[in-house]
Order: structure tokens, then sequence, then C-alpha cells
């Protein structure tokens, strides 16, 4: 059994910033392959797909952790089948890939999650928002994509949601080997 977990802020006024590609990569895949997320367990808005649970916590990003780490518990999903979607500033706008364990590259979603589980041994995809020099960080994560991102956001939006169908279905290793390519 599998969880994709997307982290993101909860909200109106975070729905469409860069820090939100968590929960944004959820609804695509949520939407792509008719998953209604219509319950609340745990903290997180989840839904049921036939070997996997898709999950949005419903708290900040930053205290992303409790809501998932006692949703793996209730669910009894092992580490090695959970999946962290989140931004990543240091990635080129709409690249995507997959990665097991390591460093939270300064992610606080990740890090809440990781000190959580009390383990680095979960699976996350990234996806790359880039950075804008001119903007601190903190404030570029929590901006809107641009009107003429919005095209190249769909497409990454979509490729996510594809590679992690392939993971649950193909293989992690297949999916990572296709997806992080450069």
């Amino acid at each position: 059994m599998f969880l994709l977990c997307g982290l993101g802020n909860k909200g109106s006024e975070y729905a469409l910033t860069r820090h939100n590609m968590g929960y944004l990569t959820i609804d695509r895949f949520a939407e792509k392959y008719r998953i209604k997320l219509d319950k609340s367990i745990c903290g997180c808005r989840i839904g049921r797909g036939d070997i996997f649970f898709v999950a949005k916590p419903e708290t900040y990003m930053n205290i992303s952790g409790l809501p998932v780490s006692k949703l793996i518990e209730k669910m009894g999903i092992k580490l090695d089948g959970l999946v962290v979607i989140h931004d990543d500033l240091d990635m080129e706008f709409g690249k995507i890939r997959i990665k097991f364990n390591g460093g939270d590259g300064g992610h606080r979603g990740v890090r809440s999650i990781a000190e959580a589980l009390n383990s680095k041994e979960f699976y996350r995809l990234k996806i790359g928002i880039g950075r804008d020099p001119s903007i601190e960080p903190e404030k570029y994560v929590l901006s809107r994509f641009k009107i003429e991102e919005m095209e190249g956001l769909k497409e990454s939006l979509d490729r996510a949601a594809d590679a992690l169908h392939m993971f649950i279905y193909e293989g992690k290793e297949k999916a990572m080997s296709i997806y992080n390519r450069p």
C-alpha cells in the first residue's frame, strides 16, 4: 500500500502559490485518476485508490509531520510506501525528481515529516519552482504563479501525476529512471 502525500498550506490565500506544488499535484492526480478526497482522517484530507491513498495534510506545511505520521500509523503504511510531494527552490521550474532518503534541503515541511517519523527513509517527488534572486526565498515560495507560467505549471503537474502513477503500478526504479532524466 502507498501513501501519496502532497504538501501545501491550507487556505484560499495560498491556493496557487509555489509552495503548494504538493497540494496541486495531489489535486491533479486525483482529478486524472478519478479519486475523491472526501474523508478527513488524522488531520489529513484523503482519498483512496485500489493500492494507494492520497492525502493533503490540513495544517500549515511546516507542521505537517504530526498528521502525516498519525495517518501512516493508522493506515499501516510502510515508510518505503510513502511519497511526499513538494516544491523545490533549487530545481528549474517544472522539472521533477523522485528521490529516496536524504536531507530535507531546507524544506521545513519535509523536515517536519522526517522529525515526526524519526526517519528520512521515505520517497520524495520534488517539483522545481526555480528561484528569483531578487525576492527573498520565504516570499518567493508564497508568491503566485505568473500568467506566463500557467501552461508550464499544467504540464509539470501532468508529468508529476504520471510519475506517481508509474511509481505505483510499474515500479519505483522505472519511475525514477524515466522521470529523473535531465
